[in-house]
């Protein structure tokens, strides 16, 4: 169910790009108003996953989906009667309050899974392959329904899938997790936790490795003479992580998920240097798909990781700020890409991507003894991956 609330989240930014620069002649301003909206988003979505800890999933999801969809509706409005710009801004950053679904959802099967590694393993390589499927789909849905509807038709349909998806979601009540009461000697903040300081430094450099890769991917397939073609290629960098994602979860997992995560970082940042060598887009095409291969398992290892570092009173906030450093570094990583490619041209700019994921290998590497003294510090008594509890349907569950 919380697959339609995800959807939406991969339309959200591009539909609202497409219908500004449409129905007000500026991709200045469209930027504008959807960046706008991402930086809000990451002060939203820390904070509501810290009441979904306190005061449980359902109670929190659901009137921040509604007002989401209010304050989206509110922005289309304003564009139909032609209101002042600064209504724009209003709107959209107020809309910003859509809950993370996919963050709930793993903490679902952190809940349903307890100390099940093996078990948690399949669990985050479904959830991770339904982000991608998402992030395949998603602009695809947008960019057509804003295209061949109308500019406003790709931001009402993820209005809509919001708030759907949201209340399906929320309605699995068999499967929400209980509210955990906190520590009563006292628990440090989640951003306190030198672990997870460590895995949000590595998500901000992997969201630059996306941001970046989607402005020189644009740039480079327009001074080819296909910008037509820049979606298809980006697919293909999505596809070949769910290809991964999906043989990554049929494979037993061995070794401690500090030493899986920083393998996947590693292999991310290898990856990333052959696309470097395109010269055309021909010889493009592949690379993006080989470029994929190493996300989804490290992403997976890395979401796994974040639950082994936190308590379980802490689990939604600990996501979503792991969600946060990735949606800031897409951000930061689309800045600088831009700016690049303005000064450098398209030809060099795939050094950027590299440069993020090394960076993201680097920090990874460094911080690895904090990783491994928060995730003992962490694990439950008697945490082993051998027990392996009656197997539940995941498309149900979640």
């Amino acid at each position: 169910m919380g697959f339609l609330a995800r959807l939406a989240l991969s339309m959200s930014g591009v539909s609202t790009v497409v219908m500004i620069a449409s129905l007000r002649h500026s991709y200045a301003l469209a930027g504008a108003v959807s960046g706008a909206s991402l930086a809000t988003t990451l002060l939203t979505i820390p904070l509501l996953g810290r009441l979904v800890d306190r005061y449980g999933q359902s109670r929190v999801a659901v009137p921040a989906a509604v007002w989401s969809a209010g304050m989206s509706a509110a922005l289309l409005v304003c564009l139909s009667l032609d209101a002042p710009t600064w209504t724009l801004f209003a709107t959209n950053i107020l809309s910003a309050t859509a809950p993370n679904v996919g963050g709930m959802a793993r903490a679902r099967w952190a809940e349903i899974y307890d100390n099940d590694t093996d078990s948690m393993h399949v669990a985050n390589s479904f959830e991770q392959v339904l982000d991608e499927v998402c992030f395949i789909l998603g602009p695809i849905l947008a960019v057509a329904l804003a295209t061949g509807v109308s500019p406003e038709a790709g931001r009402l349909a993820a209005l809509a899938l919001t708030l759907t998806g949201t209340v399906l979601f929320a309605a699995q009540r068999r499967t929400e997790p209980p509210v955990h009461p906190a520590d009563p000697a006292g628990q440090k903040a989640p951003l306190r936790n030198r672990g997870l300081q460590v895995m949000m430094l590595v998500f901000l450099f992997t969201g630059s490795i996306f941001g970046s890769l989607e402005m020189v991917t644009v740039a480079f397939t327009d001074s080819l003479g296909h910008k037509p073609v820049a979606g298809t290629v980006l697919a293909l960098q999505a596809i070949g992580s769910a290809v991964a994602g999906m043989l990554f979860g049929m494979v037993t997992v061995r070794g401690t998920s500090v030493t899986r995560f920083l393998t996947g970082v590693t292999a991310m940042a290898v990856l990333m240097l052959p696309l470097n060598l395109a010269g055309g887009l021909w010889s493009l095409a592949p690379l993006m798909f080989v470029a994929g291969m190493a996300t989804s398992p490290t992403m997976i290892t890395g979401m796994g990781l974040v639950q082994e570092l936190i308590p379980r009173s802490q689990i939604n906030e600990g996501m979503t700020l792991a969600v946060t450093s990735l949606l800031g570094g897409i951000s930061l990583g689309g800045i600088v890409a831009g700016w690049a490619v303005e000064r450098f041209g398209a030809d060099s700019g795939y050094a950027l991507p590299a440069a993020a994921a090394a960076l993201a290998a680097l920090v990874a590497v460094s911080g690895s003894a904090w990783l491994r003294r928060e995730a003992a510090a962490h694990a439950p008594a008697g945490a082993t991956a051998a027990s392996v509890p009656e197997p539940v349907s995941l498309g149900q569950e979640a």
